[in-house]
């Protein structure tokens, strides 16, 4: 009998405990919600961080192999200053329209840099051309209005997917502003002068406070040229309080 009655308390109490150790379907459901609730808002921190990184290192690497590719052009053409040119545009036709393949910038760039740099190449109408590297990235030279040497745009992912609206307010985002002019000895280019491809830095003064707030280019304007220069100042890492979201 006494056996008896410990098998059955025994019995009760593992019942007891394990009933306690189960959880309720009303449990379940709030755990999985709050679970949601705290990846609903970390999630979009998590990747916002990853894009960061990405862009940090993409434009790094864009800046190091260009220059790269300046120096071992210098070693066969000698001091860049005698060689750059500030070119543009495309030839024109009797009709005023543009001629393919006569683009001064692309002509330049072929001569000079393309076998420094691997990539593809995709050439409009108006003299603009679009290079695109081995790691899926991609740049041009000035714009589709202003086709130019001096202005080089680098876009961090696809340059397909960063369309859509106005062009000067895609800048920071995704798209990158540098700019090459090694030979003005002008106050303004003070910071391009016998240098290769740097951050855009036309007429910057040299404060952290004009990389945000100048009117004309500053970051956190809609115009943010200086973007990728503010990017470079804090070791190219994207600051805390950098004022827009990029994306790749």
């Amino acid at each position: 009998m006494k056996k008896r009655f410990t098998t059955i308390t025994r019995f009760c109490l593992y019942f007891v405990c394990s009933k306690q150790k189960a959880f309720t379907l009303a449990e379940v459901l709030i755990t999985i919600g709050i679970i949601g609730i705290v990846a609903a808002m970390t999630l979009p921190a998590l990747l916002q961080n990853y894009a960061n990184h990405v862009v940090e290192t993409r434009l790094q690497k864009f800046y190091t192999i260009f220059n790269q590719a300046i120096q071992l052009a210098e070693t066969e053409y000698g001091d860049k200053k005698y060689w750059y040119l500030d070119a543009s545009g495309v030839d024109l036709d009797e009709d005023g329209k543009p001629i393919l393949e006569t683009s001064k910038i692309d002509q330049w760039f072929k001569k000079y840099l393309s076998r420094f740099i691997v990539l593809e190449r995709k050439s409009d109408t108006s003299g603009r051309v679009l290079y695109y590297l081995s790691d899926g990235t991609a740049f041009q030279l000035g714009t589709k209005d202003n086709p130019s040497l001096r202005d080089i745009y680098f876009y961090p992912g696809n340059p397909d997917k960063c369309q859509g609206g106005n062009f000067d307010s895609l800048k920071g985002i995704c798209v990158f502003n540098f700019e090459y002019m090694p030979i003005s000895k002008n106050f303004s280019w003070k910071y391009h002068y016998d240098k290769g491809v740097e951050p855009a830095k036309y007429n910057w003064d040299g404060t952290l406070n004009k990389l945000f707030n100048d009117n004309e280019r500053g970051c956190a304007t809609a115009n943010g040229v200086y973007c990728t220069a503010l990017i470079q100042y804090n070791g190219w890492k994207i600051p805390k309080d950098y004022p827009k979201k990029v994306r790749y």
